[in-house]
């Protein structure tokens, strides 16, 4: 039976360690964890069309050699903001930490855009090519499929979505967003250590967004 992982990322869990060149491929280094929170809970209302969104973009058909995950992150900043970070395909690195630099091999940023990503020194890859499958700023929907580079996820395929949380007693909405994906398992790696590799590396940009977007929106308050 295909693996679906589903994780909660911890506002604030520890740093991962330093990659070095001779890191295998699928070898989890980092565990996502949630840490508890003491202060108060306060009611959170997240809009009526967020769970069907969910199911219809995170609960991917999997074949028996693929596994899948979806991560969340709740990012306290507004919607427009947030989706203004991650709908320009052609800027990865604005907020994904394994990402050196990006060029735009066809396209214009738009739907059917092709882009190649050069990454970051110490992980098991050096480049990979990606297509932009889909960008709809009226749902805020963005799919990639990764199509070509010098790794192993084949046949990767991501779905991105962004969701308004309202929280009683603030004047500033929050922003949840889901990731999720479906991959291949390569030949000699399980399916855990699969999804533990991806995860890791979408956990760690997820918890740059928040950061960077969190920023943005004290200064601009």
């Amino acid at each position: 039976m295909p693996w679906i992982f589903q994780t909660t990322i911890s506002p604030h869990p520890p740093d991962f360690p330093q990659f070095t060149n001779h890191l295998p491929l699928y070898i989890c280094i980092y565990t996502v964890i949630q840490i508890p929170d003491n202060r108060p809970s306060k009611e959170l209302q997240r809009h009526p069309k967020t769970e069907a969104m969910k199911n219809q973009y995170h609960t991917p058909q999997l074949s028996s050699n693929q596994c899948g995950s979806s991560l969340v992150q709740t990012i306290d900043a507004p919607l427009p903001l947030v989706w203004s970070k991650i709908r320009r395909f052609d800027n990865p690195q604005a907020y994904k930490l394994f990402v050196k630099s990006c060029k735009l091999r066809s396209g214009n940023g738009g739907i059917g855009s092709v882009r190649e990503v050069m990454v970051v020194s110490g992980l098991p890859a050096a480049t990979s090519t990606e297509r932009l499958d889909e960008l709809d700023d009226e749902c805020h929907v963005m799919m990639i499929s990764i199509i070509g580079g010098d790794h192993r996820l084949v046949n990767y395929r991501s779905t991105t979505t962004l969701h308004e949380i309202s929280e009683e007693g603030m004047n500033r909405g929050k922003t949840e967003v889901v990731e999720s994906y479906v991959v291949d398992v390569p030949a000699g790696n399980s399916k855990e250590d699969t999804c533990c590799f991806a995860n890791m590396i979408i956990g760690c940009n997820l918890r740059s967004l928040a950061r960077i977007t969190e920023k943005m929106a004290k200064f601009h308050l």
